[in-house]
């Protein structure tokens, strides 16, 4: 079931939900008998949204980074591992086994300087037309926003982690 023209999402701004967004979009997809590749940048450990590897033959999550940057800064290391994931990311682009494909978390990479925008915006402009891609993170880039063909800006308007609250066992982060 191929699908004819695949589109480029970028789910964006400092609201929550953004990879909430790209793995409902994901359930849909998996749902309608598609095959999803899913590379998350930054992103190090597996949170609960990676267990539904668990439930679906048509998924692949991958980790491709060390860890978030609120506490350090990115390293040498930081940058080779953002690189190779982003190959990862091509390859899954390109083979017709994958129809969706979502860079979690790339404009975060993009925004620490682990990647150049200039890269990315030139492998997505050549990504097989019928793959569809979700982009998902804060900071996205002018460049990113002007390739996509569905730009999503979540605002926060209030949240009660800024009254200390913190996460409910995974069911928000």
């Amino acid at each position: 079931m191929e699908m004819e023209q695949g589109y480029i999402h970028v789910y964006t701004g400092n609201g929550k939900g953004k990879t909430t967004a790209a793995f409902g979009l994901t359930v849909r997809a998996l749902c309608a008998g598609k095959s999803v590749y899913i590379g998350q940048f930054v992103k190090s450990m597996k949170y609960n949204e990676t267990g539904l590897e668990n439930f679906f033959d048509r998924l692949k999550i991958e980790q491709l980074g060390r860890g978030c940057y609120l506490q350090r800064n990115p390293e040498p290391q930081d940058i080779e591992m953002a690189q190779q994931g982003l190959k990862r990311c091509w390859t899954a682009m390109y083979d017709e086994k994958y129809d969706v494909v979502v860079l979690d978390e790339l404009t975060i990479a993009i925004h620490f300087g682990l990647l150049e925008v200039a890269e990315v915006v030139d492998w997505l402009k050549n990504k097989r037309t019928e793959t569809e891609v979700v982009i998902t993170g804060r900071y996205a880039s002018p460049e990113l926003i002007e390739v996509a063909d569905l730009v999503t800006d979540m605002k926060e308007v209030k949240h009660y982690y800024m009254q200390g609250v913190l996460s409910r066992n995974g069911i928000d982060r």
